[in-house]
């Protein structure tokens, strides 16, 4: 029982994000930084996001919604299709969110992308309809 009320508790951590997201779309970032820098160098651009776009990333990077053995090529199909997402399980959306979290370590701006495909506000609408049939 104390398994499932983690659950719950993990899924509504995730979940309070929906409307937030749903309500600043196009809006994550707050400026890009780097390029071209005072001593003459260049730093690749990054991007500053807005704190609750970081805090919710820094939950969804937790344990409990980690699949260490995900293979992202597959992943990234499951990612590309809408359908795949509105009937993924808990696990599959554990996968899905592990691609979304580790992504932005090998390309900048790849959280807002995820967020920008509305990628992140369908795996929180599947959140929620696991969450309503618990």
């Amino acid at each position: 029982m104390k398994k499932q009320e983690n659950a719950k508790e993990k899924i509504d951590e995730l979940l309070r994000f929906l409307d937030i997201f749903e309500k600043t779309a196009g809006n994550h970032i707050v400026e890009w930084r780097g390029g071209p820098q005072p001593d003459g160098s260049t730093q690749f651009p990054y991007p500053e996001y807005r704190p609750e776009v970081i805090q919710f990333f820094q939950l969804a990077g937790q344990p409990f919604w980690s699949d260490y053995g995900y293979n992202p090529t597959k992943t990234q199909k499951w990612i590309e299709d809408s359908s795949f997402i509105k009937t993924a399980s808990l696990p599959q959306i554990k996968t899905l969110l592990t691609y979304c979290v580790r992504g932005e370590r090998f390309c900048d701006g790849h959280w807002n992308a995820m967020l920008e495909k509305g990628i992140i506000t369908a795996i929180l609408k599947r959140l929620e309809q696991i969450r309503l049939s618990e």
